[in-house]
């Protein structure tokens, strides 16, 4: 927190220095501004041409600018959605002003690949949002989960709420290869992680997705690209931006699991159940009267001796802080333009604070500085030097990890941190005794932990993310060669360091663990005396200090240059551009040898009077992953577009059918996803023989050097072949306005790895990396956006979008004797495999007439599931795992965001929601063989036949076949995504304070959640399927966002 004081002292002054120096004019001008219809518009913006001077209309539509001159000051009136105007003072005192509704924003300048376009004339598939749009989602700091629902085609899935690794997964128009389905993200032009940009620093994001879009990216675009832009200055007085927020976050939703008194409970009903099979289970029956003791327990002995742990109680606080603030100075005169921001994040840990009595903190936190400073400066009136800097310190806090080398929410070690959440029965131990001793299970030590130990006595580690960017540009206007010839021509060097192992090591130095048998009131302890001495055991402080290092493999080099030349010229109707680019990338993580890419892009547009539309690109890419002759490949792609709505016959709808544009692309796309060096063959060494007959002393002092993998001369580029079909309207005075895309992508030659393809086992090698692959994903998008201005007060609006994308494999060279369900040629990429459950077998009749198991047939008791024998041979086996629901990416995305606003009031819920997706929550009671029973449906009934899942074994064995598909679930969810209520003041004391406005709002983050999942993790990539991971959250958060 001293951290926090310390930079928004430094911003406070900031801001009193900049508003001393503001400038005073002489003369006002005053006005309304309303739109085309009469109403007025709030928070319009009106600017002094050439000067500093800049107000807000306010929430009548007035405003009151002081400028130096009433004969010859020049307004410029925008605001979003209209055209903007440059309006003419002549000497008036009154200026009113009406802005013309551009609500399908023809005129928008929207991002493309090396270069930008107006709207009307895209005919790519791309979709863009801004900044202030992610900035809704307050609270957020990570662009990826900010990016959710506000893009179609763009789906992002969510594991893990742990501080500093809550960002989403990303795929674009779902998958159409198995190697790698992660899209090129660029930040300013240049291949950088989105986490290195704060969303206050974002202008605008493009999503490019189909060829005519992503071609110029060429291997590193096959998936789809994501443009990220940074704020830069304008000419005008300096502005300042500031904002804060403060967060209040809990988990979302974990499992349901039962105290001790129900889970006894339910172990008793378990051990009934499998008495018959197991006649000693009936020692573990539990009487009534014990089961009391667990709920009320009389006195300490009682409540050590039966302990009734809510391990989530225990482990986590009701809610955790995290805060977030961010200041930012724009403005400029015509020699510099300049942006330049600096932000802070502070995520607070959900964990309770433990103290361990050995005089350090552990837990989890996360700390983040991004700074960043863009300068534009005008050399001369032909000539810009743009200079963009940008840097990011960011601090994970964790327990000491089980390797040593940073915190693995895939490691079993790792994650038992917070296995209590998941895994550890109520009944089994104390997490700490009245003693100070920790408890333990000693008959199955290794597998059930205690969180509460590994958390308070499990060290302290930090991780720290060090990232440099450095971008040199030059921009030169080439008129006098010849009119609308631009070049341009940019150097990016980027530096990225990991330092890792600094903080406090407590490994090998336990405290004192015991159990108390609640059978007989035993107590055992783990450590009774020290090893030497045998005296009785102390823990002690044993722990150690560590410097920490600096990771090699973490250490990122990339070094890109761009050269680019830009011809754009209007002949009367005509308008032709042309765009060359050759860029050159090294790429080196620690010391590694470079990896070297280069591409050589051309894209050629033509437009007839804004009616028909042509656009034709090409990339010459090249790889060093293939051979010499191989490395290049030659890859286009086309678009066609016709505005229907600007011929003469559209003249009579025009009145209600304002927009029609129809659109078509076609091109391909290359890859280059598999391993690096595919030609060459891998040798490896290790092993020597033995010289004897007779031990293993004797051997030779030769090592063996052997052929491990066979290398490929013949791998080449996967092929991606990319069709778009979309529609753009507007409509109804443009109230309604939106697009609605038809894609089909067929990928060929995708690259199979060694490992994977159909190869006996007695073939010596690794086999080669092949292009043996194919596979085709096509889908939809709608997008739907509304506005209506009610009154002059009040405002409506919507936006609504739907996406499904379907992916098939076609060949991935399946071993042929292998069944074809059990292919996964024919399914979809990641298709979910079980063994299909058909109902209960309700008495030993239906179990004798049910198909046998291969494995622990003898174990199978009435109320287990009927396993269906897919291939009819009678006996279930591994044959019989099947294809089952869909993969775990889901192929429908919906969002509906809708809002009004009246006056300075506004408000605007956002609703998310997925379906045809499948994961798997294996959260099985009794594991381990103790009481941990989840509560995630009703147990079969004897007596009725009926129930929602098995009745868990306790100490029998079933085959793994047996649980069906009880632990996959129907992975869909709807979600109240963002919630927000805020004012903005415009006038009054506002504008005494210096301030062009001033807003403060209340939202809130991932409010309410439907689903049949027992969690509230959309994924399982940050962790397993029955370990969870650290819980995500629900945000409330509370902020101010003002200009000076």
């Amino acid at each position: 927190m001293e951290n926090v004081k310390k930079i928004f002292r430094c911003i406070s002054f900031l801001l009193l220095f900049i508003a001393g120096t503001a400038s005073v004019y002489a003369d006002t001008v005053r006005g309304t501004v309303v739109d085309d219809t009469g109403e007025p518009l709030i928070g319009a913006t009106i600017a002094l041409k050439g000067g500093s001077a800049a107000t807000a209309s306010d929430i009548d539509g007035n405003y009151s600018l002081q400028v130096p001159d009433l004969k010859t000051a020049v307004l410029k009136v925008s605001y979003v959605g209209y055209l903007p105007q440059e309006i003419k003072v002549n000497g008036r005192s009154t200026v009113d002003v009406t802005l013309q509704t551009n609500a399908e924003q023809l005129e928008e300048v929207v991002v493309v690949g090396y270069g930008q376009q107006k709207k009307a004339s895209v005919v790519g598939a791309i979709t863009q949002t801004t900044g202030e749009v992610l900035e809704r989602a307050a609270g957020i700091h990570d662009i990826s989960a900010a990016l959710t629902g506000n893009l179609p085609g763009v789906v992002t899935m969510q594991s893990s709420g742990m501080p500093g690794e809550e960002s989403a997964k990303i795929t674009i128009r779902g998958a159409s290869s198995w190697n790698n389905s992660d899209p090129l993200v660029l930040v300013d032009g240049i291949e950088r992680d989105m986490n290195s940009v704060d969303v206050g620093s974002v202008k605008s994001i493009s999503v490019l997705k189909d060829a005519s879009a992503t071609a110029v990216y060429g291997v590193k675009g096959a998936n789809g690209v994501i443009l990220i832009t940074t704020k830069r200055g304008e000419e005008g007085r300096a502005k300042i931006d500031v904002s804060f927020t403060a967060t209040l976050k809990s988990a979302s939703k974990l499992p349901n699991k039962f105290d001790s008194f129900d889970a006894l409970a339910a172990r008793n009903k378990a051990v009934v159940h499998e008495l018959g099979l197991m006649p000693s289970s009936w020692s573990y029956m539990t009487p009534y009267e014990t089961l009391l003791k667990y709920r009320n327990p009389a006195n300490l002995e009682e409540f050590e001796r039966y302990p009734n742990v809510d391990w989530q109680d225990y482990l986590f606080k009701d809610a955790a802080m995290a805060y977030n603030g961010a200041v930012s100075i724009s403005g400029g005169t015509r020699f510099v333009k300049y942006f330049a921001a600096i932000d802070f994040v502070h995520e607070g840990d959900l964990f309770r604070n433990f103290d361990n009595h050995r005089g350090y903190e552990t837990g989890f936190g996360y700390n983040r500085i991004n700074a960043r400073s863009n300068l534009d400066f005008q050399l001369t009136k032909t000539t810009i030097f743009k200079v963009n800097l940008s840097g990011s310190n960011g601090q994970k806090r964790s327990t000491w990890p089980n390797d040593g080398s940073g915190f693995n929410q895939s490691n079993w070690n790792d994650v038992q941190v917070w296995a209590g959440a998941y895994n550890i029965a109520p009944n089994v131990f104390r997490p700490v005794y009245a003693d100070g001793s920790y408890g333990y299970y000693p008959a199955f030590s290794s597998q059930v932990a205690n969180s509460a130990d590994l958390l308070a006595n499990g060290g302290a580690f930090k991780t720290t993310a060090t990232r440099i960017n450095t971008d040199f540009v030059l921009e030169q206007n080439l008129d006098f060669i010849t009119k609308g010839l631009n070049f341009r021509g940019m150097i990016s060097w980027d530096n990225q360091f990991r330092e890792q192992g600094r903080g406090v090591s407590d490994l090998y130095n336990g405290p004192q663990y015991k159990w108390i048998d609640p059978a007989t009131g035993a107590v055992t302890k783990k450590n009774p005396t020290e090893t030497t001495s045998q005296f009785d055991y102390l823990p002690g402080s044993k722990w150690s200090t560590q410097a920490g290092s600096v990771s090699n493999g973490n250490t990122l080099r990339n070094l890109n240059y761009q050269l680019q030349l830009n011809w754009n010229r209007e002949f009367g109707v005509h308008n032709v551009g042309l765009t060359g680019v050759w860029t050159r990338q090294e790429t080196a993580v620690g010391s590694m040898i470079p990896m070297y890419r280069e591409d050589w892009v051309f894209r050629a547009t033509y437009n007839f009077a804004d009616r028909y539309f042509v656009e034709y690109n090409g990339a010459y890419n090249g790889s060093e992953k293939f051979k010499k002759g191989k490395r290049f490949g030659f890859f286009n792609s086309g678009a066609i577009g016709w505005r229907v709505s600007q011929e003469k016959f559209w003249e009579g709808l025009r009145d209600w059918w304002e927009e029609l544009k129809i659109r078509a692309s076609y091109g391909e796309i290359g890859d280059d996803s598999g391993g690096r060096y595919l030609y060459m063959d891998e040798w490896g060494t290790g092993g020597n023989t033995s010289m004897d007959i007779t031990g293993y002393d004797n051997r030779s002092m030769y090592t063996f050097y052997y052929l491990s993998k066979l290398g490929n001369p013949d791998a080449g580029w996967e092929k991606v072949k990319k069709f778009n079909l979309g529609i753009d309207y507007a409509f109804l005075n443009n109230m309604f306005a939106g697009s609605v895309e038809i894609f089909k992508d067929k990928r060929d030659g995708i690259l199979i790895n060694g490992n994977d393809r159909a190869m006996p086992s007695y073939f010596g090698q690794t086999p080669p990396t092949a292009n043996l692959g194919k596979a085709e994903s096509k889908g939809f998008e709608v997008e739907v956006r509304f506005s209506k201005n009610i009154n002059r007060n009040m405002r409506v609006w919507a936006n609504l979008s739907m996406t499904h994308a379907a992916n098939k494999i076609i060949d991935r060279d399946d071993p042929a004797l292998k069944p074809a369900y059990q292919k996964q040629a024919g399914y979809v990429i990641g298709q979910t495999h079980s063994y299909l459950d058909k109902g209960f077998l309700n008495s030993f009749d239906d179990i004798y007439g049910s198909p046998s198991h291969d494995v622990n047939d003898a174990s199978r008791l009435p109320g287990d599931y009927y396993i269906v024998d897919f291939n009819g041979d009678g006996v279930v086996d591994n044959k019989d795992s099947v294809p089952y629901g869909y993969s775990g990416t889901p192929q429908n995305t919906y969002n509906a965001t809708i809002g009004f606003e009246w006056k300075g009031f506004s408000c605007f819920a956002q609703f998310y929601g997925v379906t045809n997706v499948t994961r798997e929550v294996s959260l099985v009671s009794f594991g381990n063989h103790i009481d941990n029973v989840y509560n995630i449906g009703d147990w079969w009934s004897g007596e009725t036949g009926t129930g929602d899942i098995l009745i868990p074994r306790w100490y029998s064995t079933v085959s793994g076949y047996s649980n069906g598909t009880q632990y996959l679930y129907d992975g869909s969810y709807v979600r109240l995504k963002n919630v927000e209520l805020a004012y903005t003041f415009t006038n009054g004391w506002i504008k005494k304070l210096g301030l062009s406005y001033m807003k403060l709002y209340l939202n809130g983050n991932n409010l309410w959640v439907w689903s049949r999942m027992p969690d509230d993790r959309e994924s399982n990539f940050s962790g397993g399927s029955g370990s969870g991971a650290y819980p995500t959250m629900r945000r409330f958060n509370f902020g101010v966002r003002f200009s000076l």
